[in-house]
């Protein structure tokens, strides 16, 4: 039988749509998210990352489609956002990246089954379920703090992190209340998009009730800033003028005993240099020293504090303390210790409380041991369980200190706990040495300007070869250290003069005085956003004005 002569020509596009609509929206997908977080500087991405996927579910595409479509792009998206791995490990990366991309998928499947049930809602019930979205997400999101030990690098909270205005409302909601508002603008873009392409809204009818909240949301967020910043230069008053020594170590020579008189050296020369800027604290990085300060040689305690009384400033310094709580028992700390320029290494130190896994430890060593076998891991370090700042006397006064350690800055409790328990500033020591010269130090840098914000506290940041400098309460980048080349990697020393806000003072943040509450919150609009929807997935609503078919744009035929 011949062709029926008036049967409609498909477009190339409509005989490839079912593999072509997927790639696109993958592709999209990959490609904002990974373009919305730092090192790159377009954070304004972050507000229009989901929107692809979510209009899609809007045009009810098949789970198994949707579902490996959304798995695969955000694997890829993490994958290159914490490419920074490699140098370390190839194998880590390439396992981390699809986990990471699975556990933040599942939000993208709340998306699927929610989106098709809004069409042709009530407002009332549209906007609950949008929130409820948001809410999904944010629980979601607070999950990776804990879950397997956690891991909560990158939130969506930290693409906004060189753009204040959003990030204010942290001090009540900790950065999940960010990601919240920009999960529900990414929600409000997509259900524009739908009413202007799909429904075909004229005149006052295109209005989309979705993005007018998400505007209220983000002028919240605004006025946030704007009660809280306005005029603070008249409430800034001195704090310290803190030197930031970075001894820039080698990762590839840290532990081999034969570069110990090199790195001795080195970090003579260097600290030696920031006491010439006459300090008021002289900070190090993360396990600073070739040996430990407590519990091991001590020629390393005797050169410490000949190089504090030699400079005549107050040292934090990280390095390592070994307990023998009995004989024959060893527990090794990644601790940060106060050196006094009159006194020497104080008792009291701070030990790390959250550890790297497989960096640190070797979770469920009895099952997983064997990876010690193909990794240089060594015997595992010990958490700490105390929260105390370590006290350092200044020519201003003594100041409390909360110490976070390493990758400690990504928890947002650990840096509340430091408040709670009286704070004045907080101090972050590390070293991203591992990983190069790569996103991994902005990355890592952007979480302590969240926990800025959080605690409304100071933020100082020491890392062996950068990212060093200081946040103050408002999440600003008030100094960060550099060499002539505008480099943050380098070997050397400088000092800033840091501030404090006398409005915060001896005064907690909402945050930091009722912690997650958002996040309880949260989860009660995910159940009622699921609850008005109902079950049952409604009959797909005729959009055409003169026909039964849905209304199509231009190049956009068969994809809308």
């Amino acid at each position: 039988m011949s062709a029926d002569p008036y049967e409609p020509v498909p477009t190339p596009w409509e005989r490839h749509s079912a593999w072509l609509t997927p790639a696109i929206v993958g592709l999209l997908t990959a490609v904002l998210l990974v373009v919305s977080f730092p090192p790159l500087h377009t954070p304004e991405f972050a507000y229009a990352c989901m929107v692809p996927a979510i209009f899609w579910a809007y045009l009810r595409p098949r789970f198994k489609v949707y579902a490996w479509t959304l798995f695969a792009a955000q694997a890829v998206g993490w994958t290159i956002n914490l490419s920074w791995l490699h140098p370390v490990t190839w194998v880590g990366l390439l396992i981390l990246g699809p986990i990471v991309g699975a556990w933040t998928g599942v939000w993208y499947l709340a998306a699927w089954w929610t989106m098709p049930r809004m069409v042709g809602r009530r407002t009332a019930v549209r906007l609950l379920a949008m929130l409820g979205l948001a809410g999904t997400w944010a629980v979601v999101e607070w999950t990776r703090t804990w879950v397997f030990g956690g891991f909560p690098w990158m939130p969506l909270a930290a693409t906004q992190w060189e753009r204040l205005s959003v990030l204010q409302v942290a001090a009540y909601t900790g950065a999940v209340g960010v990601s919240f508002v920009i999960v529900a603008t990414n929600v409000a873009f997509a259900a524009y998009a739908h009413r202007l392409f799909r429904e075909g809204g004229v005149g006052l009818s295109r209005r989309s009730q979705e993005f007018l909240l998400a505007m209220f949301l983000l002028l919240v967020c605004l006025s946030v800033m704007i009660q809280e910043t306005a005029h603070r230069s008249r409430y800034t008053v001195p704090f310290a003028n803190v030197a930031f020594v970075q001894p820039d170590v080698p990762a590839t020579v840290k532990w081999d005993p034969a570069k110990a008189p090199a790195i001795i050296q080195t970090l003579t020369r260097t600290t030696i240099e920031a006491g010439r800027l006459n300090p008021d604290l002289i900070l190090w990085p993360e396990s600073t020293t070739p040996y430990p300060l407590r519990g091991g040689d001590s020629s390393m305690v005797r050169y410490v504090e000949q190089l504090s009384a030699r400079t005549k400033a107050p040292m934090l310094v990280g390095a390592d303390a070994i307990e023998r709580p009995s004989p024959g028992t060893e527990h090794y700390f990644n601790a940060a210790f106060v050196v006094d320029p009159q006194l020497g290494v104080q008792t009291a130190y701070y030990a790390k409380r959250r550890l790297v896994q497989f960096g640190e430890y070797i979770p469920l060593r009895p099952l997983l041991g064997w990876i010690g076998k193909f990794a240089p891991l060594g015997d595992d370090f010990t958490a700490g369980d105390d929260s105390m700042p370590l006290i350092v006397p200044m020519s201003r006064g003594a100041a409390a200190f909360g110490v976070l350690i390493c990758y400690e800055d990504l928890f947002p409790r650990l840096a509340r706990d430091e408040v709670l328990s009286g704070a004045d500033a907080l101090v972050v020591v590390t070293n991203d040495a591992w990983y190069g010269e790569g996103a991994a130090a902005y990355q890592h840098a952007a979480h302590s300007v969240l926990r800025a914000i959080e605690t409304r506290r100071p933020v100082l940041r020491c890392g062996n070869a950068g990212w060093s400098g200081w946040i103050d309460e408002f999440g600003s980048i008030r100094w960060v250290q550099k060499d002539e080349n505008g480099s943050i990697y380098f070997r050397g020393a400088s000092m800033a003069s840091v501030t404090r806000d006398q409005r915060w003072v001896g005064r907690n943040s909402f945050y930091v005085d009722h912690g997650d509450w958002f996040v309880a919150v949260s989860a009660v609009l995910a159940v009622m956003g699921a609850a008005v929807l109902g079950t049952a997935l409604p009959p797909e609503p005729d959009f055409g004005k003169d026909s039964s078919e849905p209304r199509e744009i231009g190049p956009l035929r068969g994809l809308f």
